[in-house]
This record gives C-alpha cells, sequence and structure tokens, in this order.
C-alpha cells in the first residue's frame, strides 16, 4: 500500500474564463472542484494507476467533511485526523490563451492537540505502508521541522518515503535523508544557495544533494521533463511535444507514478519512463491529478531517456 500524507488540505477550485481582466466582473464558463492539497492529487493519482492507496492529514470543518465526500465519490480511502478550523479552498483560474492563475489559501492554525492526533495515526499507518509520499505546504502554527520528522518516523520502520515540498520545510526535510525528493529548478538554487544557470551545474548541484544521503534525486524541468540522479548514474527523460489543457498537479502526478514505480520495484529508467507519461498525461485533463490511461499509454513509448 502507498500512503499520501497531506497536512494542507484543500479544496480545488478551476475556473475556465475568456480573458482574465483586473477590477471586472468576471463570468466562468466553467467550473471544477476537486479534493485537493498537493497529497490528495498524488492519492488521486496513484488511484488511477491501480494500486492501493490510503490518503491521510488534517481536515476541519464543513470543507473538509466536502473534500471527504469527493474522496468517497472517487473511492479513495482516508484516515484523517480532525481540527477545529476550516479546511481551505485554493483556485486556479485558466484563460482562453492557456494561462493559469492561482490563488493559495495558506490554511487556518492547526493545534499542538490536533497535530499530535495526525502523528499517533501515522505511527500505525506506517507499518502497513511500503512507500509514503510527503506533499505541499502545512497550516499556520506548525513547525518547520514536522517533515523531518515524519520522515524520520518512515526511515526508522525501514519503509521508502518520497518528500516534495519547498522553502524551509524542504530544508529541513532533507535532513532526515529521504528516499527520493523533487525539486524543480528554482527550488534546488534556494536549497544549495547557489546559481543553477545551465546544464551542468544543475547536474552537479542534483549530484551534492544526491551525496548528502538522498537516494533519488528528482529535478523536475516541466517541458523537459525530468533528471534523476542515483549514486551511480544520472539519467534525463523527455515527454513528447504536447498540447497541455491544464498543467496544475503534473508535479503530483509524477510524484504519484514514482510511489508506484517504488512499489512495484522498477528499476531506475522504468520509473522515469511511467512518471513522466503519467505527468504528461495529467496535462491532457482539465480535472487537477488525473489521467487517462489511453493517454499515458501513447505517451509512454514517445518518452526518451538519456543515460548521462
Amino acid at each position: 500500500m502507498i500512503t499520501t500524507v497531506t497536512l494542507n488540505v484543500a479544496i480545488d477550485k478551476s475556473y475556465v474564463i475568456d480573458v482574465l481582466k483586473k477590477g471586472e466582473v468576471m463570468r466562468v464558463r466553467q467550473c471544477t472542484k476537486t479534493a485537493g492539497g498537493k497529497g490528495l492529487n498524488v492519492a488521486r493519482v496513484i488511484k488511477i494507476c491501480g494500486e492501493k492507496v490510503l490518503a491521510t492529514g488534517i481536515v476541519g470543518g464543513h470543507s473538509g467533511a466536502y473534500v471527504e465526500d469527493m474522496l468517497k465519490e472517487q473511492d479513495i480511502v482516508y484516515d484523517f485526523a480532525r481540527t477545529a478550523s476550516e479546511t481551505r479552498t485554493c483556485i486556479n483560474i485558466l484563460d482562453s490563451e492557456g494561462n493559469s492563475t492561482e490563488f493559495l489559501e495558506p490554511g487556518d492554525p492547526v493545534a499542538q492537540t490536533e497535530l499530535d492526533d495526525f502523528l499517533d495515526k501515522f505511527e500505525e499507518m506506517i507499518s502497513e505502508s511500503d512507500v509514503i509520499t510527503i506533499s505541499g505546504s502545512v497550516p499556520k502554527g506548525v513547525n518547520i521541522d514536522i517533515y523531518s520528522r515524519l520522515v524520520a518516523m518512515v526511515k526508522e520502520k525501514g519503509k521508502q518515503v518520497i518528500l516534495d515540498t519547498s522553502g524551509d520545510l524542504l530544508k529541513e526535510g532533507i535532513k532526515a535523508c529521504p528516499t527520493m525528493i523533487k525539486p524543480n529548478r528554482d527550488e534546488v538554487k534556494a536549497l544549495l544557495n547557489i546559481s543553477v544557470d545551465d546544464w551542468d551545474e544543475l547536474v552537479a548541484s542534483a549530484r551534492k544533494l544526491q551525496s548528502t544521503g538522498i537516494k533519488f534525486v528528482v529535478v523536475s524541468l516541466g517541458t523537459d521533463g525530468a533528471l534523476v540522479v542515483t549514486k551511480d548514474r544520472i539519467y534525463h527523460g523527455k515527454p513528447p511535444s504536447i498540447q497541455p489543457v491544464n498543467t496544475v498537479g503534473s508535479g503530483d502526478s509524477m510524484v504519484a507514478a514514482f510511489a508506484v514505480g517504488l512499489a512495484r520495484k522498477y528499476n531506475v529508467e522504468e520509473m522515469l519512463r511511467y512518471a513522466i507519461s503519467v505527468s504528461a498525461a495529467n496535462t491532457l485533463t482539465m480535472t487537477t491529478g488525473s489521467f487517462k490511461e489511453e493517454d499515458m499509454k501513447a505517451l509512454y513509448d514517445q518518452v526518451t531517456i538519456k543515460q548521462l
């Protein structure tokens, strides 16, 4: 089983409009609602991939109950800790030119007793999991070392863990040496406090991160695919050129596919090809964190993998 952790759950709304104009009343042509927060996007994609998944984290209020209802409709198993705070809402505005503008609420504070309830649940879940993913931001009041603590708990029980976050949460989290991280180019720069202006610098930076004890360093590169650095090898995978519909959730889809690859014991090249094809397929649907099996299969053989 794969367990996904989302401490900052959200209701994600995607608004489709013609043109975004400042200071005017905008008419939404289409609105799509999903159970969101990066980890729930991951859970949804894992489910589509055909693997058993458990979604956990913290939810609260009427919005949290609505998130649970949406997960029930999608037949995704969940076990959340509860908070008195209301689960947040995030909005993504998509215009006719393909631009995406996101409004992300921070998440209301979570009390220490509520966080402790989650930690107790999480401790029990680790033993039942083959792979655990930890994704996204945290609500107000949660210490930045939380992901480092979670990673350490997972590793203590000998399980694999993927950490996908940013900023101080990532800086603290990698101190516990997760199995895999998935920063983008800007996040690599921030982690190492150096410039990454060309390909050689990017590769060298990824190798430096991997040498700290992280088994797989995956650098997501948008339309250029992803770079994977292990102790012995470096691979670059790139998808074919496609016309995206909605790119939101592509990174989460990649994390989901890597988690599936780890659970299925794919080799590095297989994992990378699968992750890129799932991520690219996600961009062809309006729903955040979703893909069609036929799209993924059509893209799979068109992904190019090079060993550097």
